[in-house]
């Protein structure tokens, strides 16, 4: 099962949390058939949202993540409720591009580095609080901590990794996120910066039978680390046909007339679960109606 902890330090400033989410991102990877790179790159993005959200006070908070850094595989975005739970998808998930040394993925050059990183909170106000700095190298970690750096002045250190099996399914994937609070002096920002040097590749311990609360205990094992929770997280995608039938109603009177008259239908496919949603002309008659009497 995958999950999602979150850890404090007794003894320093220090407040953390860690992922696993194999089962997560291939169930995006599979959703929208995404190529090694583009499901490790969605992956990733996944559970720094996942991250991000966990912790969110109101029930219906969420945050959305989104990449646009002028690579091949397009923009890419996640989305995640106040529990974890997310969703996401890749603008064009069947990219290829040269291994790295030792064959590794190359994430960078397949998301690009020549745009920014987009962070949407959406708090139940009138206006979400949207922030966005420049992408650092487009690897998406490195990218994440410097938001955070940049739009709250935190110190933070990310890491997220997606390991892909021969046959393209996912094999590991996980992450951890550690941030320093006020107060934290040059000793602290030292044990951990050793603890990182000392974990290494996190799809690499995770695969190797290391769980959430191994990783943080590696990274951080210079301090006494208190769990605050551990959840269950998942692919969740929250489309139904009432809210297709919405989103169609904001088209106005106009274009539903033009769909009535040339299609005698709909087709709508959700970008986050690919579920196919058909109206005939009847029901956009209906929405049609409804739109009119707004």
């Amino acid at each position: 099962m995958d999950q999602l902890i979150r850890v404090i330090a007794k003894d320093a400033p220090i407040k953390a949390m860690a992922i696993s989410a194999r089962d997560t991102v291939e169930r995006a990877r599979a959703i929208h058939d995404c190529w090694p790179v583009a499901a490790a790159a969605l992956g990733r993005l996944l559970m720094a949202a996942s991250m991000m959200g966990a912790v969110m006070k109101g029930e219906d908070n969420s945050v959305t993540l989104r990449i646009r850094g002028g690579g091949p595989l397009g923009s890419l975005t996640a989305v995640s409720d106040s529990r974890g739970n997310v969703r996401g998808y890749v603008q064009n998930p069947a990219v290829d591009v040269p291994r790295k040394a030792k064959g590794k993925l190359d994430v960078g050059a397949a998301v690009g580095a020549d745009g920014d990183l987009t962070v949407i909170r959406d708090l139940g106000l009138k206006e979400p609080y949207i922030g966005s700095v420049q992408l650092v190298g487009g690897e998406i970690a490195e990218d994440i901590a410097a938001y955070f750096v940049e739009s709250e002045q935190v110190p933070t250190a990310c890491a997220l990794g997606v390991l892909i099996a021969p046959d393209q399914a996912v094999q590991a994937a996980g992450g951890y996120l550690i941030q320093l609070l006020p107060g934290a002096d040059e000793g602290v920002v030292s044990a951990v910066e050793r603890g990182v040097a000392k974990l290494g590749a996190v799809s690499a311990r995770l695969d190797a039978g290391l769980d959430p609360l191994g990783l943080l205990r590696e990274v951080l094992g210079e301090f006494e680390l208190e769990v605050l929770e551990t959840a269950p997280i998942e692919y969740r995608c929250y489309c139904t046909r009432e809210r297709v039938g919405r989103a169609l109603i904001s088209l106005g009177t106009d274009e539903l007339d033009s769909l009535i008259q040339e299609q005698g239908g709909a087709e709508l496919t959700c970008q986050f679960c690919d579920k196919i949603y058909r109206f005939d002309a009847d029901e956009l008659t209906r929405l049609r109606n409804e739109a009119a009497s707004q």
